[in-house]
């Protein structure tokens, strides 16, 4: 028998209270495994800059994914670009992609003439509420960075999410290209919230 035996950090309730200690379990993890990526989810780069902290001296590469423009309000993007020289100087990658696990099928199953739900939105309200909201999220933005040629398909990588704001979930994920999407695989999950 082989088998291998790992800490997984549950938090009492998801938000953004979780995002320093997740941070330091990322990087925690990522040394242990000898990941050299962390991909953290972002809206406007305050989550970014605890786990760009957190890496400091480490020489893991961090991967920032945000919301694309116009997620929230049409031709508006929410990350505050005064972080952009911070995030280039620490040699971070700041990218921003469609939602793979939305995108198009929200403005479609949102509109009352088309209306109803479609596989990719059952795939992420799986994701989302069997396991954790964070979970989804980390998914995704490993899909956007995996597309955007970010990270590589055939290394493990750390991927963060959270619920709302900041991050509380941490997994080890193996990436796959969005048009391949059942290669991705979630290997470990590091941490996340107990009570959803």
């Amino acid at each position: 028998m082989s088998f291998s035996e790992k800490t997984v950090f549950y938090f009492d309730r998801p938000g953004k209270e979780n995002s320093h200690d997740a941070a330091k379990i990322a990087v925690t993890r990522a040394q242990e495994l000898g990941i050299s990526t962390i991909i953290v989810a972002s809206t406007t780069g305050k989550t970014a800059k605890i786990f760009a902290e957190a890496m400091k001296n480490t020489g893991i590469h961090l991967v920032v994914v945000t919301h694309l423009v116009g997620f929230r309000e049409p031709g508006v993007w929410e990350f505050d670009e005064a972080h952009l020289p911070y995030f280039k100087e620490e040699g971070a990658d700041v990218i921003m992609g469609t939602h793979v696990l939305s995108g198009l099928e929200r403005a479609l199953s949102a509109n009352p003439k088309i209306g109803g739900g479609s596989r990719t939105d059952t795939v992420a309200e799986t994701l989302r509420r069997t396991i954790a909201i964070g979970l989804k999220v980390a998914v995704e933005c490993t899909l956007i960075a995996a597309d955007q040629g970010k990270v590589p398909v055939a290394e493990e990588v750390i991927a963060v999410g959270g619920t709302a704001q900041g991050a509380d979930t941490v997994c080890v994920v193996l990436p796959a290209n969005t048009a391949r999407y059942f290669d991705l695989q979630v290997r470990e999950i590091v941490a996340m919230p107990r009570n959803r």
